[in-house]
């Protein structure tokens, strides 16, 4: 995104005409009229990185647009950064042109903040780190109290740790998140509570079981146990996998069991296709839990045709999506068994074309088998 399309003083109209180009087709599946939830205009993204450029012995953060991809654009100011991105930009900078160790064939580099105040930067070589590498980044990360991640062709140096520590309110309880260093996170920490919070509404009165597919760490899974007898979720990631498990431990929760599973296994799995050892750790026979809600949250791709199949078989289904477009096309299927309850959409993604949604889909009553 050119940070000259970011203009404070434009945004409501930039969202609603963001939103306007997607309201009819939604509208024309059924749809009730949408809750709109904006984001702050400026400071809202935890998450940014930056290619650095070499001249003269210094390096720049830079950003290449698609009209000229090979033309570095020099970032001195970065509004729609956090707090603390903002902050540590240009010290973080200054220390890496000050010191020849930690500056030699850095290009790039990347930041992960939190709305608890945690701060974590990975810097990315073309160079083997050694250990003079190893004491000046430890040196740096000291000085800006930070942790540091140093990467190279198959070498990651750690200085303090490798993650950060996330704090969400949801409902007046606060959930903690250990969010690993290159896992996904939500990049827009006030907009992901907001969205949190809309579904957990949304799933107060569903009872019975969740099935979760494309659960990451948790950020969704967490907040929404209390409304469920038991949650299956699954994600793919190891990484992501074994931060959902910490996490979950972290708060307490024990109705929660993880699976590492991509959505198309799971699919296999509840349909007998395949036996996954995977899951032989469930408290009790998969066929066994009442699984009547699903929550998934794909990836930009949306459902495929399998796990589109699975959706269908459940009563309610909520359906967390970063793509409006691939939204929409899913929605043509599940609409043959299932009417939209609920149309939110939330600006993870401001001055972007990209939209966060979320509906809730209830299975029709001449569609529900017994």
């Amino acid at each position: 995104m050119p940070l000259s399309k970011v203009t404070p003083e434009h945004y409501d109209a930039v969202l609603a005409a963001k939103i306007g180009g997607f309201r009819e087709a939604f509208l024309a599946l059924g749809a009730p009229t949408p809750a709109i939830y904006p984001s702050a205009p400026l400071g809202f993204r935890l998450r940014a990185e930056f290619r650095l450029w070499h001249t003269d012995n210094q390096v720049h953060y830079v950003m290449f647009s698609q009209k000229a991809p090979k033309t570095p654009v020099i970032i001195d100011q970065f509004p729609i950064g956090s707090p603390a991105i903002q902050a540590l930009m240009p010290t973080l900078l200054a220390a890496i042109n000050a010191s020849e160790v930690l500056r030699r064939k850095i290009f790039q580099l990347e930041f992960l903040t939190t709305l608890a105040g945690d701060k974590l930067v990975t810097l990315i070589y073309h160079r083997t780190l050694n250990e003079d590498w190893q004491v000046a980044a430890e040196t740096l990360a000291a000085d800006l109290g930070i942790y540091l991640v140093g990467r190279s062709r198959k070498q990651k140096r750690v200085v303090g740790g490798d993650w950060v520590t996330e704090t969400l309110s949801i409902r007046q309880r606060d959930y903690y998140y250990r969010q690993p260093e290159q896992a996904f996170t939500q990049p827009n920490g006030h907009v992901n509570e907001t969205m949190i919070d809309w579904a957990v509404q949304q799933s107060t009165h569903l009872g019975d079981d969740l099935l979760e597919l494309y659960c990451g760490i948790g950020n969704f899974t967490l907040p929404l146990a209390e409304h469920f007898n038991h949650v299956i979720a699954t994600e793919l990631s190891k990484k992501s996998t074994a931060a959902a498990e910490f996490n979950r431990v972290t708060n307490g929760i024990d109705n929660i069991e993880f699976a590492r599973l991509s959505a198309e296994e799971m699919s296999s799995a509840l349909a007998g296709e395949r036996l996954f050892q995977r899951l032989a750790h469930l408290k009790k026979p998969l066929a066994n839990y009442s699984l009547n809600t699903l929550l998934v949250d794909p990836p930009r791709a949306g459902l495929d045709d399998k796990t589109l199949d699975l959706a269908s078989t459940f009563d309610n289904i909520i359906y967390i999506s970063c793509n409006p477009e691939t939204l929409l096309n899913n929605l043509t299927t599940l609409t043959r068994s299932h009417t939209i309850e609920q149309l939110a959409f939330f600006d993870q993604f401001p001055y972007t074309p990209h939209l966060e949604s979320g509906v809730l889909l209830r299975r029709k009553d001449d569609s529900i088998t017994t």
